[in-house]
C-alpha cells in the first residue's frame, strides 16, 4: 500500500507537534486520523477550559495548516498565545507554540507567543530565537520520520498514560 502523498504544511500541525513531544504514538495515531477516546473527562476538561479562558480577549484564527487560540497586539507586537489546562506538559505546549511562530515567520509574520494556563492563573512567554528554530526544524523532521513509518511505535509507559484519551487503545 502506498503512502499518501502530502506536503509539508498539510501534515504537520500544532498539535501534531504537541503529541509527538509527549508520545509519538500518540502523534503517529494522530496522523492517521485515529480519534482518541472522545468521551475522555480529560479530553473534555480541556476543551471546555480552552472555549471558557479568556473569553474577552479571545480570537480565535486559522490561518493555513495554523490553528491559532489567540491573537492580540501589543504595541507593535503581534502576540500569539496557546490556551492549555495545565502546565504538567508546558514543555510539549512551548515547542507546539514554538513551532507556530516558526511557521509564521515562514509566512513573513514576526509574533511573539505566550502559553497561558488560566486554571493556574499562569502566563509563560514564548520567543523564536534561533535555539528554538534549531529545535523546531529538528523536531519536524523527526515528525515526518514517524508518519512515514507503516507501523505505530510500540507503546512505552509515561507519566502522561493515565489521562491519555488513546489510553485504551494502546492497554487494552
Amino acid at each position: 500500500m502506498e503512502e499518501p502523498r502530502v506536503t509539508e504544511e498539510a501534515t504537520i500541525v500544532g498539535s501534531l507537534v504537541q503529541a509527538y513531544s509527549i508520545c509519538p504514538r500518540q502523534a503517529w495515531l494522530m496522523s492517521r486520523q485515529v480519534t482518541p477516546d472522545e468521551d475522555n473527562v480529560y479530553l473534555q476538561l480541556g476543551r471546555l477550559i480552552q472555549s471558557q479562558a479568556y473569553a474577552r480577549e479571545r480570537k480565535e484564527l486559522h490561518l493555513g495548516h495554523l490553528a491559532l487560540d489567540l491573537i492580540r497586539r501589543e504595541g507593535k507586537t503581534l502576540v500569539v498565545a496557546e490556551v492549555k489546562k495545565s502546565s504538567r506538559a508546558s514543555g510539549a505546549a512551548r515547542l507546539q507554540l514554538g513551532f507556530y511562530l516558526y511557521e509564521l515567520k515562514r509566512m513573513g509574520i514576526e509574533a511573539e507567543g505566550e502559553l497561558l494556563f488560566p486554571e493556574e492563573r499562569y502566563r509563560e512567554p514564548v520567543i523564536l530565537d534561533e535555539d528554538l528554530e534549531k529545535e523546531i526544524e529538528g523536531l519536524k523532521k523527526k515528525i515526518w520520520a514517524l508518519i512515514y513509518q507503516p507501523l505505530p511505535p510500540q507503546p512505552e509507559r509515561g507519566k502522561f498514560c493515565g489521562k491519555c484519551a488513546y489510553n485504551e487503545f494502546c492497554w487494552a
